[in-house]
């Protein structure tokens, strides 16, 4: 495992009408990491703990040698683990294992091992003493029928009536290494390096992480696949996959590497039809690599390579160098592709921080379509993924603890928040920023400070604070641990020249306000325009803008920067506007419940809602400066909603 050091940070600091939709998104447009429609397992996790003796080392070193096969998820074979001590004392060696799986023998430093036990999917081994700093080398041979079935299985076996395949592939994510093969599942403790070495049949082929250093012939049909990666790894990122495949390499060559190349490597089914069906899209990889490599740092793994492993998987799982993928979609390519920066050369440090992986794996998806397929591409995936977010009201891109567990995945892995809002606060921040060149500073410096380690929200809040100088506390605070989006109504009128707005924001669920900077399209009566970004500090907040034309319309949010629903914007009076005490009223028009929002309050106001005959329909005494009236009583029509303050009355046009 990488030891991690935080370096303090110093830089030098130096915006087509769209919107966002009311229908909710439905997610078509980009396979995720699972399918939409939850499937349900086979199996339950039959022992979701884990030993706290697991911690007592750090693994250096996997080196898989095990018997795979396309037609079969048995598996069986031997794995090595290289480690270090790293407690006090250390008397039992633990690892995880199914308890599915046979363990035929365990080696502890060239001495076998008879004294163990197996408790659920815990392997105990009692060893002789060792010491803080040492070092050993546990051999386990296992093998057996792992269970299976549900998206989140360790290892699945299917066959492709399309192609005439026969396959069989890994995903361990988030808690299934220990259904395929012997290990440590504990995210902050990367491996330095991993062999996997596959045996399987002759008329197969079998992919995995790093460098296919050799191929060798083992007799009896049998072919042994020697892949090797000298990079620091996650345990869910090792992986495997065989069926019969062909062998379609291309290259990458990011400006950085001044003409020097990226291997490309991807694993097809072995069908005359396949790649010239599939070429255009599978060659598109190589301008994203190139991008990404511009946008953030060089392809972390440079010296090993990128490649793909074509399965029946629905979606894809971004395993280290080498994704297994179920299909050639742009979206899905982008996504998988944007994980070897965010996912795999940094790692989430808990489930709970899921989103440095999917949320900037799903940006990255975003970057793709901007820059490589244009603005309007980008516009549209960004206004789907925002409105994939307002479908629902709440969620937090947090997850709690307490939701972070092998009986609760589809909540770390829930698209609408996870995947889409953790990707739509990224835009918005971005927006906040204000500064191209800074934003893509933040994401790099993240990318080289946390390189082969892992990492946490608050983690990414700190590069970004210390690049930008700002505080993003508050930002944090309200969108990626709070819940929901804004919600604004507009008044607005103007006062020879300038322009007053009166911008009230509710919310969508229990984060009470947005503070942030939105953007507003203000259109003149000679049919110009432009573009005013104003900081909203409050739930009602009266700004003055300066203008030398007469405003005709205004618009929110013009670039889709933020994501937000719009109730209503109105054309004020501004006779029935004091300048010394104003308050709004919203929604309106309104259906059963009126929120007032005063500016002040004192011991003397009260509220008065009068139909336009001037008979008093109801009265409210507000206790606050935000207040909820329950107007359901009162039939359809038009009022007058009146606030009566030390002496002075304010009048606003209520419509039920």
């Amino acid at each position: 495992m990488k030891k991690f050091y935080f370096l303090v940070i110093s830089v030098f600091l130096m915006g087509s009408a769209w919107a966002q939709q009311n229908e909710p998104f439905h997610d078509s447009r980009y396979c995720r990491h699972f399918p939409e429609q939850h499937d349900t397992p086979e199996y339950a996790y039959r022992n979701d703990w884990q030993s706290d003796l697991v911690h007592d080392y750090d693994v250096t070193f996997y080196f898989l040698d095990i018997n795979v096969s396309a037609t079969s998820i048995d598996v069986s074979g031997t794995v090595e683990i290289h480690a270090r001590v790293v407690a006090e004392t250390f008397e039992t060696f633990a690892f995880e294992l199914n308890q599915d799986l046979s363990v035929e023998e365990i080696i502890f430093n060239d001495v076998a091992a008879s004294d163990y036990t197996r408790d659920g999917d815990n392997v105990l081994v009692t060893v002789p003493a060792l010491a803080a700093g040492d070092t050993f080398v546990a051999k386990i041979t296992y093998g057996g029928t792992p269970p299976t079935g549900g998206f989140f299985s360790g290892i699945t076996n299917d066959y492709s009536n399309t192609w005439q395949k026969n396959m069989t592939w890994t995903l361990s994510e988030p808690f299934a290494a220990k259904d395929w093969w012997p290990c440590k599942q504990v995210l902050t403790d990367k491996a330095d390096s991993v062999w996997v070495f596959l045996t399987t049949a002759s008329n197969t082929m079998a992919g995995s992480n790093g460098l296919l250093t050799n191929v060798t012939d083992m007799g009896d049909n049998q072919f042994r696949y020697e892949w090797k990666s000298n990079y620091p790894i996650a345990y869910y990122l090792i992986s495997f996959a065989v069926s019969d495949y062909q062998d379609y390499s291309i290259y990458a060559k990011p400006e950085e590497m001044n003409g020097d190349s990226i291997l490309v490597q991807n694993f097809l089914y072995n069908h005359p039809n396949y790649l010239p069906q599939n070429q255009t899209n599978i060659d598109a990889v190589v301008p994203m690599i190139e991008l990404f490599s511009d946008l953030y740092v060089l392809y972390p793994f440079k010296d090993e390579k990128y490649g793909h492993c074509i399965t029946l998987l629905g979606g894809g799982m971004e395993h280290q160098t080498m994704t297994t993928i179920g299909g050639w979609s742009f979206n899905l390519v982008s996504h998988e592709l944007g994980h070897m920066w965010f996912g795999d050369n940094v790692t989430c440090a808990t489930w709970s921080d899921i989103w440095v992986n999917e949320g900037f794996a799903t940006y990255s998806n975003y970057l793709a379509q901007e820059k490589l397929n244009g603005w309007n591409a980008g516009q549209n995936f960004m206004i789907g993924t925002q409105n994939n977010v307002m479908s629902s009201s709440g969620g937090s891109v947090y997850v709690p603890p307490s939701d972070a567990t092998p009986d609760n995945i589809w909540r770390i892995f829930d698209g609408r928040l996870s995947y889409d809002k953790g990707a739509a606060i990224i835009h918005v921040l971005r927006h906040e920023i204000n500064n191209d060149t800074v934003f893509f500073d933040v994401m790099s410096t993240y990318q080289t400070l946390f390189k082969d380690s892992t990492a946490t929200g608050d983690d990414f809040r700190m590069v970004a604070e210390e690049v930008t100088g700002l505080d993003l506390e508050q930002f944090f605070d309200q969108w990626y641990y709070g819940q929901g989006y804004p919600k604004y109504d507009i008044e607005w009128y103007m006062t020879g020249d300038h322009l007053d707005m009166f911008v009230t924001q509710s919310t969508s669920s229990l984060t009470p306000l947005f503070q942030m900077t939105m953007d507003y399209k203000l259109t003149f009566s000679d049919n110009t325009d432009t573009l005013v970004r104003l900081y909203q500090q409050t739930n009602l907040d009266h700004f003055v803008v300066p203008v030398s034309k007469q405003v005709t319309s205004i618009q929110v949010d013009p670039n889709n920067w933020t994501f937000e629903r719009v109730n209503s914007i109105i054309l004020g009076q501004d006779e029935l506007i004091g300048d010394k005490q104003y308050f709004s009223v919203y929604p309106n028009p309104v259906q059963d419940v009126l929120h007032v929002n005063l500016t002040s309050l004192s011991d003397h106001s009260n509220l008065f809602i009068t139909d336009m005959s001037g008979k008093t329909v109801l009265t409210y005494t507000p206790e606050s400066l935000t207040n909820q009236i329950d107007v359901s009583v009162l039939p359809n029509g038009t009022y007058l909603v009146y606030l009566r303050s030390n002496g002075e009355s304010h009048v606003r046009k209520l419509i039920k």
